[in-house]
């Protein structure tokens, strides 16, 4: 134990200040979780309606991660937070008040693209405050903090989902407001002209964007992987909630929440482990490992009836989200010059969030033309490809694994 803990030690202040304000933001994450709930269920759409709009969503998202990677690489990463954060903010607080209806849809689209402007200076903040050396145990301790709050947030959201639907949206919006109240108060803004003097090569800061991609294709090439594992995971937050509802009926909602708070528990107590048993071992190889275990549990869920079932397999999907989500993100930044991390953090998520975006839709259609089994059986084989992806582009030149 004593060995796992010191893993965290020794990390940069801010690390601690943002862990702690993870924490907060997660306990309070109640709409995205249930969304697929409130389009089905409370709005009347079909599981291909509530698809479609889950993925207008997220290509409402692309632009603004763009102009939010763009910002962050000018003003500023904290004012970029801070900025749309409130915005975001705002948006979630009238979800709250206003009675629900198709309006209320259109206001959480504002408030996810909101939100999305401020990802990538997140991103590059979390990339500034770290080295190659604790990188990787701070990025593992930042998720694990997300998942202490979301052990506990959606058995809340479950508990409120049926009669208090609006405290959903205004939970979400009073922690969000106190997690930004700890980055304003506590943490400054980089200096960015001395990081880019003391960490870029020359040619890197006069290269655009594009032009640092193509001396580096894995910054390509990997969230290309990375889309394949975020189409097969969002089926955790789309397809089992749908299954969930059409075997338990409203009391899916609250399996689904005690679902998600299993997930955080697994998260918080696998997390170290994982972490202190896996830093030996090339980022790739761990990361398709991952994607295997996706593919295991969504075999389960396919097969799944009883309740238990469901927890054994998100105990399985759950180790491989421990074993891609702590090293996505720092092997993107140990592979990106820092001069360009905030437009790369915007090009990421877009790359990789296709997947994410795009699941919803096609597996919605997929469920209403052929069923859940059939989709599940789907899901499985893209895990499968993307975790073949990973092994092979692990042999790149130039890939700081």
């Amino acid at each position: 134990m004593k060995n796992l803990l010191s893993t965290y030690k020794g990390l940069p202040r801010e690390i601690y200040i943002l862990f702690l304000g993870k924490i907060v933001n997660a306990l309070g994450a109640f709409v995205q979780p249930l969304m697929s709930l409130i389009l089905t269920q409370k709005l009347g759409m079909s599981a291909g309606e509530a698809g479609e709009f889950v993925t207008f969503m997220a290509v409402c998202q692309v632009p603004c991660i763009i102009i939010g990677g763009k910002l962050t690489d000018t003003i500023g990463r904290k004012k970029v937070i801070t900025i749309f954060q409130i915005m975001g903010i705002i948006m979630l607080i009238i979800c709250g008040i206003i009675p629900l209806s198709i309006t209320t849809a259109k206001f959480m689209i504002l408030s996810s693209c909101f939100y999305s402007i401020s990802m990538p200076a997140y991103d590059a903040l979390n990339a500034y405050l770290t080295n190659e050396s604790n990188r990787k145990s701070s990025y593992s301790l930042l998720y694990m903090g997300v998942n202490i709050g979301f052990s506990i947030g959606p058995i809340i959201g479950g508990f409120l989902y049926k009669d208090y639907l609006p405290l959903i949206f205004i939970g979400d919006a009073v922690t969000t407001v106190v997690a930004l109240l700890l980055i304003i108060f506590y943490i400054k803004e980089p200096n960015k002209q001395k990081e880019v003097v003391l960490d870029c090569e020359e040619e890197d800061i006069k290269r655009s964007t594009i032009g640092v991609i193509l001396k580096r294709p894995i910054l390509f090439l990997f969230p290309l992987m990375m889309l394949l594992f975020q189409f097969a995971y969002s089926q955790w937050v789309f397809t089992l909630p749908i299954q969930l509802g059409e075997l338990f009926n409203d009391n899916g909602a609250r399996l689904y929440g005690f679902l998600g708070g299993f997930n955080g528990l697994i998260v918080i107590t696998f997390t170290p482990i994982l972490t202190y048993l896996t830093k030996k071992y090339r980022t790739l190889n761990i990361m398709s490992a991952g994607g295997m275990l996706y593919g295991l549990s969504f075999i389960i869920y396919a097969f799944a009836y009883y309740r238990i079932s469901f927890f054994a397999a998100t105990l399985a999907l759950t180790i491989g989200e421990v074993l891609i989500a702590t090293n996505a993100q720092a092997f993107i930044a140990n592979n990106t010059p820092p001069s360009h991390r905030g437009r790369i953090s915007s090009i990421f998520p877009m790359i990789a969030g296709t997947g994410y975006a795009l699941g919803p839709m096609i597996m919605g259609d997929v469920i209403d033309a052929c069923g859940i089994f059939v989709a599940w059986m789907i899901i499985t084989a893209i895990c499968a490809i993307g975790a073949m992806g990973m092994l092979l582009i692990k042999n790149l030149k130039n890939v700081n694994d």
